[in-house]
């Protein structure tokens, strides 16, 4: 068999509840690995607790360099299938990783949790300070936070956070539609 590069971040879809061990045992194998991980407050009848849960459940980013590795990948206990959008296998870029990275590791951002369906209505603005500068977002008003939408096209995905409204400034391209 002749392996052909094939270099780029894949999602792998694994076990419900089984994205850490999954991950544990690709990074064991010598796998490059990202499963983005949110800060979550469950309540019980007696105490509350922050948990760390899976920002995206069931889904592991997996930086695969050759077709071996994507079929040696599936072979670990737990892991499921590759998403796929008709023939063609889910690719998340680098810039996207970074993006999650950012979003996650970022001071005043709080709130993260995931959105999948693709809105089309609100305000575009442009984030104009921290790490995610430069990054176009959708705004949508809940309890007097600005809330905004991160699109990860690649997985058909959103997003949404809470930054506070310094960091935001109104899209010169989308002000005068």
């Amino acid at each position: 068999m002749i392996t052909r590069p094939i270099s780029s971040w894949y999602v792998l879809y694994v076990r419900s509840r089984q994205e850490n061990k999954v991950n544990t045992l690709l990074q064991e194998k010598g796998f490059d690995t990202y499963l983005p991980m949110v800060k979550t407050v469950r309540q019980w009848s007696d105490r509350k607790k922050i948990i760390d849960l899976p920002l995206f459940p069931s889904y592991i980013f997996v930086n695969l360099k050759s077709e071996k590795e994507l079929s040696k990948a599936l072979s670990i206990c737990g892991a499921c299938s590759y998403i796929r959008f008709g023939n063609e296998y889910a690719k998340v870029s680098n810039e996207e990783i970074k993006k999650i990275k950012y979003l996650i590791n970022t001071d005043g951002v709080d709130d993260i949790h995931l959105e999948n369906q693709l809105f089309t209505k609100g305000e575009k603005y442009k984030i104009i300070y921290g790490p995610l500068e430069g990054l176009e977002c959708e705004i949508l008003q809940c309890d007097q936070k600005s809330k905004i939408i991160v699109r990860i096209n690649s997985i058909q995905q959103n997003i949404v956070a809470t930054l506070p409204k310094s960091f935001l400034r109104k899209n010169k391209k989308t002000a005068n539609t």
